[in-house]
């Protein structure tokens, strides 16, 4: 056979291979390669993830969706909300709320499956701003390690249990590991989730850190006096209630279905492309806009700042892309 042949073969072989996704080894080369030069979309992969990493990545994915999914329809009130004329076709809630600056912040959940709690607190936390009732950052770890009745700690939880436990229960004040900001502060430091960055790597998956029930040292008020109750928690469903919502008052949480094409996402309009699934994930919906012609819902995820866009993701808007609309949940601080 000439060599002309053989690479034609070769070609044809690497055709069909980038041709069929689910035969693409997760995290790999040829998944970013596919996404970003042979499937039409409207989105850019790079390595987040070294490849040996999918099970380290598989334990920051901290719901359980169809488990999420049954503890809603028994326990979610749905808020009835009226989309009005006037919405606007863009909404990014830093221009309209400039003075709170937990808008901005992308948090980092460390090697824990604590991100039901992150994008509850940290929705939470944008809303007592919002409403004027100060720049107070809830925290994390209270409702991580000590909210019970709302799931298993780092192993996973339930976003809507947490907003009813910031309801009927409070939340402690607590920053960001490092920040010694608040009554609770994260314990789990900042790690490299991925290949290169500022922080240390990130540590073998870690158990849930004691409910300690008190302040750190030297912090002047008791754990139970330093709590913040919000008012009532609730569900919103439909596309334009959602825009509503963020618009009237602010972030929401969300949980949505992760393929291994998401934990390699860089820039613009994330579709699932190709991948396995790998579990359902908690985040903090922001906004909304459109991208070359295509819808998304602007969201911060809680990686730290060194995944994706600095941070934040892009996820089309309007078709329940990976359930990202089917378990909306906030309240009213």
């Amino acid at each position: 056979m000439s060599i002309m042949r053989i690479l034609v073969a070769i070609c044809g072989l690497l055709a069909v291979a980038f041709a069929t996704p689910f035969h693409i080894e997760p995290l790999s080369d040829a998944e970013i390669f596919y996404i970003n030069h042979v499937a039409n979309t409207t989105w850019k992969a790079g390595r987040n993830f070294h490849p040996a990493e999918i099970k380290r990545a598989r334990a920051l994915l901290g719901v359980n969706m169809a488990e999420n999914k049954a503890y809603n329809r028994i326990h979610l009130k749905y808020k009835q909300v009226q989309p009005r004329n006037d919405l606007p076709d863009n909404f990014d809630p830093r221009t309209k709320w400039p003075d709170c600056a937990s808008l901005n912040e992308i948090r980092d959940q460390a090697n824990c499956g604590s991100c039901w709690a992150f994008g509850s607190a940290e929705a939470m936390t944008d809303r007592i701003c919002i409403s004027g009732k100060g720049n107070i950052h809830i925290s994390a770890e209270d409702i991580n390690d000590c909210c019970k009745s709302c799931g298993m700690g780092c192993n996973g939880g339930y976003p809507a249990a947490a907003w009813e436990w910031y309801v009927d229960t409070g939340v402690v004040s607590g920053g960001q590991y490092g920040t010694n900001e608040g009554c609770m502060p994260y314990s789990l430091p900042h790690c490299d989730h991925h290949t290169t960055g500022k922080y240390q790597p990130c540590p073998a998956v870690v158990p849930t850190p004691k409910c300690e029930k008190k302040c750190r040292t030297g912090y002047p008020k008791s754990y139970s006096n330093d709590k913040t109750r919000g008012k009532k928690s609730y569900g919103v469903r439909g596309v334009q209630s959602i825009m509503q919502e963020l618009v009237d008052n602010g972030p929401v949480t969300a949980a949505f279905d992760v393929y291994s094409d998401f934990l390699s996402y860089k820039t613009g309009v994330y579709r699932h492309t190709t991948g396995s699934y790998e579990g359902g994930h908690a985040v903090k919906i922001i906004g909304y806009g459109t991208e070359s012609g295509q819808d998304y819902w602007l969201v911060a995820n809680s990686w730290n700042e060194d995944w994706g866009d600095k941070g934040f993701f892009k996820i089309a808007k309007g078709k329940d892309e990976c359930g990202i609309e089917s378990s909306i949940v906030a309240g009213d601080p």
